[in-house]
């Protein structure tokens, strides 16, 4: 892999773009007025290919690391850190909710660095950041300092979900894009295969190193984030045009390519009326309480599953091994959706496919009797389908929300109501209804039946949508000669984008 650089030349075009050309144009734009000498005709399957070598690798490690760097916590309280730190009544569970609170507050803010940051730098430092947060969790002597590091790192994991799908965005069309949100999405999943593994090894080798598992967890982990977080400052590029492993020729290519989403690529201009936008665009507000909703059974499955499992009479060890299939479940249905979407679209029905085998899993582990470990196990596994829905909800900001301010705007208010379900799905563990958590366990099966419904209804606001601006003729896939014109790269808000089409 190349190390980024901005070349002379491209300093020179930069500079020359920015005094010709007004401020509300997309720097996409100003880059094809100043190459208008380079081919177009390079091939898009080839090139899909070479991007997706540089940049999801990237991704797919950053968000891997931020899914095990926050699950671990989980698997610390199979490791002994309740004891070690005298952890008492619903203290674990208040740590783990203020993590997500950070993560909310943290939202705001995060959007306006987006829209002022290159959102792969500004990705790249938050990475490094929550390492270090990680790793100094390892340090942590009692309650307080222990929820310290969990709160810095709540504050900078919560660029995570905006910044890659801006990223995203700017690389790939919307049906190209489903598939990548789902790619970089499986590490997810990994994450909570390798957690179960590395959890295992921390509590064996803790015996000889004199220090306890999950401290010695928390430092190595925090380390190779660390490294990761490095990586992708130095190597993913902040824009197609600054690609250095990318020519002349296939830069336009891509601009070309791109150019069917009327998403655009980058601008800096902040308009506040985008915002009040937002804030009264029914599509985004249905999205908010889709993913509150679904990710109150997401809180669950990220900070109670081992606990559970272990509450089923299995040790601490083998509790950890036993939360491996979990992972194995989550990268099955969010592959699944990837390229079910890549192929026949219909998001919405993906959705609710991956929300029914979570609402029988909650009724599995509601209405078992505690005797039936298998039982109730398959439900602790069946649960962790409704992470796939995720990356869809992030996809649909990245192809439905148009407009420099809104997006970004729309990705954190996103981000944020996915903090309010992890905020209120631990607190419905409490620690007067252990070992059997009854009533967390029901939530689990109400508010899926609940996003279901929601989905449904932004599928039929998005229909609607559609119809009344003509029936949804854009652009073909491979773009056309309206990618040079600058009407294309004004970054209009889909409301005001009269030829804007909803994907659902």
């Amino acid at each position: 892999m190349l190390l980024f650089t901005s070349s002379p030349k491209n300093a020179e075009t930069d500079e020359i773009a920015s005094t010709n050309f007004p401020s509300t144009i997309d720097s996409a734009w100003k880059y094809l007025q100043a190459h208008t000498d380079a081919s177009d005709t390079v091939s898009i399957k080839s090139l899909r290919r070479k991007i997706d070598w540089h940049i999801v690798p990237l991704m797919f490690c950053c968000y891997t690391m931020q899914f095990l760097d926050k699950l671990v916590y989980n698997y610390a309280a199979v490791m002994g850190i309740s004891a070690d730190l005298s952890l008492h009544g619903n203290d674990f569970t208040n740590i783990a909710t203020f993590f997500f609170v950070a993560y909310l507050v943290f939202e705001i803010p995060n959007s306006v660095f987006l829209q002022k940051v290159p959102a792969a730098k500004w990705l790249g430092v938050n990475v490094i950041l929550w390492g270090v947060a990680t790793a100094c969790g390892a340090a942590a002597t009692n309650y307080r300092t222990l929820l310290v590091s969990r709160v810095f790192l709540g504050i900078f994991e919560a660029t995570i979900g905006p910044s890659l799908l801006l990223i995203s965005s700017q690389w790939y069309t919307k049906s190209e894009q489903a598939l990548r949100f789902s790619i970089w999405y499986l590490g997810l999943g990994l994450g909570q295969i390798i957690g179960g593994a590395v959890s295992y090894g921390f509590q064996h080798a803790s015996k000889d190193a004199g220090i306890a598992g999950w401290r010695a967890m928390f430092l190595t982990l925090g380390i190779v984030t660390v490294v990761i977080g490095a990586a992708t400052f130095l190597f993913l590029p902040d824009t197609p045009m600054k690609a250095s492993w990318l020519t002349d020729d296939e830069k336009k290519t891509l601009l070309r390519h791109v150019s069917v989403n009327q998403t655009g690529i980058e601008n800096r201009k902040f308009r506040p009326k985008e915002i009040g936008e937002a804030l009264i665009d029914l599509q985004i507000w249905l999205l908010t309480l889709a993913v509150v909703l679904l990710s109150i059974s997401s809180g669950v499955v990220t900070t109670y599953s081992s606990t559970l499992i272990r509450n089923l009479g299995y040790k601490p060890k083998k509790a950890a091994l036993m939360n491996m299939p979990s992972g194995v479940v989550s990268i099955f249905f969010t592959l699944l959706v990837g390229y079910g979407i890549r192929k026949q679209s219909h998001r919405w029905a993906w959705i609710i496919a991956c929300i029914i085998p979570g609402i029988i899993g909650g009724a599995l582990m509601s209405f078992l009797p505690h005797s039936n470990r298998s039982g109730i196990l398959a439900g602790i596994y069946l649960v962790n389908a409704i992470v796939a829905p995720l990356p869809v909800y992030y996809n649909w900001i990245s192809a439905n929300v148009s407009g420099y301010t809104k997006r970004p705007f729309a990705a954190s208010l996103i981000a944020g109501s996915f903090s309010i379900g992890n905020i209120i799905g631990p607190q419905t563990f409490q620690a007067k209804d252990a070992p059997d958590y009854r009533p967390a366990k029901l939530a689990v099966m109400g508010t899926q039946a609940g996003c279901a419904v929601v989905t449904f209804v932004l599928f039929l606001y998005y229909w609607w949508q559609n119809g009344r601006r003509g029936g949804g003729e854009v652009m073909g896939e491979e773009g056309s000669e309206r990618y040079l014109d600058v009407e294309t790269w004004k970054g209009r808000t889909d409301r005001e984008n009269r030829d804007f089409v909803y994907v659902f």
